[in-house]
């Protein structure tokens, strides 16, 4: 070549550009590489709060040394050091345009990866060389620790690699190789990962803090730790392995329904690894095939959605500022992953009462603990009205479903009307069944566990008002159905025709009957809907239960009753089984079924 002195920026010694000129000897012996001491400060002011791009220049320089003094070429570092002033205008350009004029007055020829910074030297008369050969973006060495079945890969300094291999919820740890992962080879991932997302247009850095960054490289999230914040250097990879539609759930027609057209304030809850953000993925398809405008709010921006589905992150890495943006999007949902800080629960509410549908993805060990987290960060007489649909997924299965409701009577357990109030009743979705009571007692907010309703009609006190009850209210309606809920409350499920009467003028003829029973009657709507039965067999295999029925069942709902009371639904999969896992809800209330001989039916409705 007949450039016999070479300046370097940033951007081109991070790319690794110069040490492949090097070792191709694009720069020869005899040529002269110069290294502003601007670049050098920046890259050390990068290194210093631990940011991988001033590592990887630090590296970089270090290699180049290295062939320097092997292939007998001038290595200089020239210029002066930035002052508060150029680095508070960094931004702006000012230390690229101190690189340029190192270029200028050594009579050099500029060496750059920034179009930008090339076409002003051009502008300037000076000579300028740039390069934008993309470093390799494909088949990266961590991606051969991944296979089909692999969820995670965990890299750490001096340890044997891991990984996770299955699906959410049933999942090894599997040891990769038996070699230690050195500083070199971890280095070496991190400045090919950090190249490879800078240059392409599928990688994303998401976080960049001091000893922490995340980048979303494609499929793949990457986190990324050193010292101080890590004992030492971690590289933790994730890749979703399943992409499932809201059909591959054992979902009932109810909850369908409800969400397609009822629920809008939804928390997808459940413990790390659960499979909550393949629940919210599989949502969003839901919502997109109904013709729905969704987006997302990310940090980092992983769900695995349509194309349709704009995915937000931080607006000035603050949510609170993306708001604004969002509200005049006009979202019909909007997908919030994950729901952690407080700031968060503020955002959430307020797009949900801006009238806003909102799906949050919240960590929690039970169903209520979803809700808890939300009591004290919002007032509790708003909650009915920011959530309404609790999701509960554990192992990668919907384990819960609760409705929230607001209500004003008498706490469970209280006797006197004076000490009605506003409450919040927590029902499980498919029964209707209040298990939960939120109200204010004092000061303090108190969630009441409501006793299930089997508890009181095996009690013969119970059985007896249960049968008192039937038969006042039979007068109004011969097929009503009477449910012992607690010591002073009763459900009534009568047929629609019925309630106006049952109920009376002004709420008399209730009154009335409540006065003359001595306790409170909650009256509903009954069911009418016809059931037909449908012959089955019931096995019991290991941890699970098996319920086959006719192949003319596969895909349709069924409702499974015990002892004549429905127990819960669900869906007759393609090999025309239900699996129930024992340790679900659902699976204990049919092993105490089992085990205490009561009769099982199955129905489904027309």
């Amino acid at each position: 070549m007949d450039f016999k002195k070479f300046v370097v920026d940033t951007s081109i010694i991070i790319d690794g550009e110069v040490t492949r000129m090097l070792e191709v000897e694009r720069i020869k012996s005899g040529n002269e590489i110069i290294i502003p001491l601007a670049v050098l400060d920046e890259l050390q002011s990068q290194a210093s709060v631990n940011k991988e791009h001033g590592f990887v220049g630090l590296d970089e320089i270090r290699r180049i040394r290295e062939l320097c003094l092997k292939k007998q070429i001038a290595l200089s570092f020239a210029g002066e050091r930035p002052n508060f002033e150029d680095i508070r205008l960094a931004k702006r350009g000012r230390i690229d345009a101190i690189i340029k004029d190192i270029a200028l007055n050594q009579n050099a020829t500029l060496v750059t990866a920034d179009l930008v910074q090339s076409l002003v030297a051009e502008a300037q008369g000076v000579d300028s060389m740039y390069i934008a050969n993309p470093p390799k973006t494909s088949n990266l060495a961590f991606e051969y620790y991944f296979d089909e079945s692999t969820m995670s890969v965990h890299l750490k300094e001096g340890v044997c690699p891991f990984a996770k291999k299955g699906t959410p919820g049933n999942f090894k740890l599997t040891r990769l190789k038996e070699d230690v992962t050195s500083h070199k080879e971890m280095s070496s991932i991190i400045t090919e990962i950090s190249e490879a997302s800078r240059v392409s247009g599928i990688g994303k850095v998401e976080i960049s803090r001091s000893g922490a960054t995340v980048i979303q490289y494609g499929k793949y999230r990457i986190s990324v730790t050193r010292p101080p914040f890590s004992d030492a250097i971690e590289i933790t990879i994730v890749k979703p392995i399943v992409k499932l539609n809201l059909g591959d759930y054992s979902i009932s027609k109810k909850l369908t329904e409800k969400l397609s057209s009822g629920a809008e304030g939804i928390i997808i809850s459940g413990p790390p690894g659960s499979g909550k953000s393949t629940f919210a993925s599989s949502l969003a398809d839901f919502y997109v095939s109904n013709e729905k405008i969704v987006k997302t709010f990310e940090s980092p921006r992983d769900l695995q959605v349509p194309i349709e589905v704009t995915q937000y992150g931080p607006l000035e890495g603050s949510f609170e500022k993306a708001v604004d943006i969002l509200l005049l999007v006009r979202p019909d949902y909007t997908i919030f992953d994950e729901v952690r800080r407080a700031p968060d629960f503020e955002v959430f509410a307020d797009m949900r009462l801006a009238g806003v549908g909102m799906v949050g993805v919240v960590h929690a060990s039970s169903p209520l603990d979803a809700i808890q987290r939300f009591i004290g960060r919002v007032e509790l007489g708003m909650i009915p009205h920011i959530l309404d649909t609790i999701i509960f997924i554990k192992g990668g299965h919907i384990q819960k479903v609760y409705e929230i409701r607001l209500t004003v009577k008498v706490p469970n357990g209280m006797a006197e009307a004076d000490l009605a109030r506003p409450l919040v009743e927590v029902r499980d979705f498919e029964s209707g069944v209040v298990e939960y009571e939120i109200y204010t007692y004092g000061e303090e907010n108190v969630v009441v566990p409501i006793t299930e309703t089997n508890t009181y009609s095996e009690n013969p006190m119970f059985r007896l008002a249960e049968f008192r009850i039937k038969d006042i209210v039979r007068r109004f309606d011969p097929e009503a159905e009477v449910s012992i809920l607690s010591n002073n409350r009763a459900q009534v499920l009568v047929n629609k025709n019925v309630v106006p009467r049952i109920i009376g003028k002004g709420g008399t003829t209730i009154s009335e009957l409540e006065k003359i029973l001595g306790i409170s009657l909650d009256v509903d709507v009954k069911d009418t809907v016809d059931r037909h039965e449908i012959e089955f067999e019931f096995n019991e295999n290991g941890s699970s239960f098996l319920i086959y029925l006719p192949e003319s069942q596969i895909g349709k709902m069924v409702e499974i009753h015990i002892n004549k009371e429905y127990a819960f639904s669900s869906q007759v999969g393609k090999k025309s089984r239900i699996k129930i896992d024992k340790g679900t809800d659902n699976g204990k209330i049919l092993t105490g079924a089992f085990h205490n001989d009561k009769e099982i039916r199955i129905f489904r409705s027309n």
